[in-house]
C-alpha cells in the first residue's frame, strides 16, 4: 500500500495543474466532461489488463449501489473544483479542497469504527485543519464577490470528496479496485455530459483551443492513473490513514504552481501548508 501511496500522490498533486492549464479559456463544465472520458478510457483499459472484466455480473447490488453513489458524489466534487480553479487561484482552491480529509476522517471513525489511535487521528485533523485555514486568504483589491464564488465552490468540492470516499469504501468491497473506478468513472461520465448539455455548452467543443484541449487530456491521464493507485489504497487500508496521506499531493501542487503559474504562497500561507504536512504524517505514522 505503501507504493501505491506513493504514486497516487504524484499524480494527484500536477492534476490540479494539468486542470488549470487546461481551462484558462476553456469553460469548466466542457473540460470536466472531457477529462471524465479520458479517465474513463484510462480505467477500463486497466481493467482488462488485470482481466477483472468478466466479473461485472458477480458485483452485489449494494456494492453497486454505494459504487453508483460515489460516481455520483465525485461527479459533483468535480464539477465544483474545476469551477473553483477557473476562478481562483491553485493555491487557494486546493487547500480548501483537500480539507475534505478532516471531515473524512471523521465519517471514517463513525461509518467503519476506526477508532484505534483516536486521539492522534483527532489532533492530526485538527493541525491539519488550521493549516487549510491558514492558507486560505481573501483575494486583494475589493476582488469580494469572485473570492466568495471560488471559495463556496471549493468547499462544496471538499464535502462531496469526503462522501466519495466513503462511499467508494463501502462499494469496492468485494470488488477488484480497478473495476470499481471504472464503474464509477462511468457514473461520473454521464453525469458530466448530462450537465454540459442541460447548459448548452456543447456547442464550445469545436473551439476548444488545441493546446488546451492537450493540458486536459493529461489531465485526465494524471486523474485516472491517481485513482487507480487511490482506491486501490483505500480498498486494503485504512480510510482514516489513506486519505490524509493523499492529501500530501498538495506539497507537489504548490511546488508546480510556483513554477508554472508563478503563484507565491504569504508566510502565512507557508505555516499552514507545514501544519497541513505535520497533521498528516501524525496521521500517517503513529495513526
Amino acid at each position: 500500500m505503501a507504493d501505491s501511496g506513493n504514486i497516487f500522490r504524484i499524480f494527484a498533486g500536477i492534476t490540479a495543474i494539468l486542470a488549470k492549464c487546461g481551462i484558462r479559456k476553456t469553460d469548466s463544465d466542457v473540460a470536466t466532461a472531457l477529462r471524465t472520458v479520458v479517465v474513463l478510457v484510462f480505467a477500463w483499459i486497466m481493467v482488462f489488463v488485470v482481466g477483472s472484466a468478466g466479473t461485472v455480473a458477480a458485483i452485489e447490488p449494494r456494492s453497486l449501489l454505494f459504487l453508483l453513489l460515489s460516481g455520483l458524489a465525485t461527479g459533483a466534487s468535480w464539477i465544483c473544483y474545476f469551477k473553483a480553479l477557473s476562478v481562483g487561484d491553485v493555491n487557494k482552491v486546493v487547500p480548501i479542497d483537500k480539507s475534505s480529509s478532516v471531515l473524512c476522517v471523521l465519517l471514517a471513525v463513525i461509518c467503519f469504527g476506526e477508532t484505534d489511535r483516536l486521539a492522534v487521528k483527532l489532533i492530526g485533523t485538527a493541525v491539519f485543519g488550521v493549516g487549510v485555514f491558514l492558507m486560505v486568504e481573501k483575494k486583494q483589491n475589493g476582488q469580494r464577490s469572485e473570492s466568495r464564488a471560488w471559495m463556496l465552490y471549493a468547499i462544496l468540492s471538499a464535502v462531496f470528496a469526503a462522501l466519495t470516499s466513503i462511499l467508494a469504501k463501502m462499494g469496492i468491497s468485494g470488488v477488484e479496485s480497478n473495476l470499481g473506478t471504472a464503474i464509477r468513472t462511468g457514473v461520473m461520465l454521464a453525469m458530466a455530459w448530462v450537465i454540459v448539455f442541460a447548459k448548452g455548452k456543447q456547442k464550445q467543443i469545436r473551439f476548444i483551443d488545441k493546446k488546451e484541449l492537450l493540458w486536459i487530456a493529461l489531465s485526465g491521464i494524471a486523474t485516472g492513473a491517481s485513482w487507480l493507485c487511490y482506491y486501490y489504497a483505500i480498498q486494503n487500508g485504512i480510510v482514516s490513514v489513506v486519505v490524509p496521506i493523499d492529501k500530501m499531493s498538495i506539497v507537489s501542487t504548490v511546488l508546480f504552481s510556483y513554477l508554472i503559474f508563478k503563484e507565491k504562497l504569504s508566510k502565512k500561507a507557508l505555516i499552514g501548508l507545514c501544519l497541513m504536512v505535520a497533521g498528516t504524517l501524525a496521521m500517517a505514522i503513529w495513526a
